[in-house]
């Protein structure tokens, strides 16, 4: 590793410590020639497989257009940025277990959704809706009904849950 403040090649390792729940190794290094110490992260490169649309093209998986799809479901819902990372922690960590080198988006839609119904069940309606295309409002009662059955809770006020999703799309 070159030393950042004078280019030299030659720099050691201090102290190794793992860090982000063992996921990367953060090392302090110090220079040999000019004795500044400075910390480096490691962590390893894993290649994420590619995503194959319903038509059949190919493009590479793009954690922003991810993390940008489960901030709009998750809008204005009382949800935490640490949960939300960690969520999108576990999609790629079930995509890369497959050893697949390429998913389908509508298996990646689906881990969405299996995040998304744990985290808040307003944004993954939301979610759902625009991801199954939803046409009228039955098929959004018929997802909420789905969603009450499968978790167990009291069926859900329909109303109630539109009303809300429909309340915060107007508030700053």
């Amino acid at each position: 590793m070159h030393c950042p403040f004078c280019g030299e090649a030659d720099t050691k390792v201090i102290d190794s410590r793992l860090v982000a729940e063992g996921d990367q190794v953060r090392r302090r290094r110090e220079c040999l020639s000019c004795r500044e110490r400075f910390t480096t992260f490691e962590s390893a490169e894993l290649v994420m497989p590619r995503v194959v649309k319903q038509d059949g093209t190919r493009q590479p998986f793009d954690e922003e257009k991810l993390r940008s799809g489960l901030m709009k479901a998750l809008e204005k819902r009382p949800v935490s940025i640490e949960a939300i990372d960690a969520a999108l922690n576990r999609i790629r960590f079930r995509l890369r277990a497959t050893g697949e080198r390429e998913v389908k988006s509508m298996q990646l839609g689906e881990e969405v959704m299996t995040e998304l119904r744990q985290l808040d069940k307003v944004a993954y309606v939301r979610f759902a809706s625009v991801y199954r295309s939803f046409q009228d409002i039955n098929e959004f009662k018929e997802e909420i009904e789905r969603l009450s059955v499968s978790s167990g809770e009291d069926p859900v006020d329909v109303a109630k849950v539109l009303a809300d999703n429909h309340s915060t799309k107007g508030k700053a």
